[in-house]
């Protein structure tokens, strides 16, 4: 880990939830997956915070970046498809929080 970075929270198989939450400005975290609950499949590495990015700044320090796996029938009220059928959604750490297992 390098000094301008911060160290991963979460590791495979994890649960998560997004905060939800609905600053201003340009957010990276789809409205949609606000407030729900996925396991973490994978850590994508650490990247500039695109939020800080976005504002002209130097993005540090680097964020985690994982890639969570959500049911569909948990996001979407009354899905009707396979109860297996997920999404997957690219999440920086500081829009995660530990979740329910």
């Amino acid at each position: 880990m390098a000094a301008n970075e911060i160290g991963a929270r979460f590791g495979p198989g994890d649960r998560v939830r997004v905060r939800k939450a609905y600053p201003l400005g340009h957010i990276r975290t789809p409205f949609y997956i606000r407030g729900h609950s996925g396991a973490v499949e994978r850590l994508c590495g650490a990247f500039g915070n695109p939020e800080e990015l976005a504002q002209m700044r130097s993005g540090e320090p680097r964020q985690p970046l994982y890639r969570v796996r959500f049911l569909q029938s948990e996001v979407w009220p009354g899905y009707r498809g396979n109860p297996e059928d997920a999404l997957e959604v690219e999440i920086f750490q500081h829009w995660l929080e530990p979740g329910r297992a």
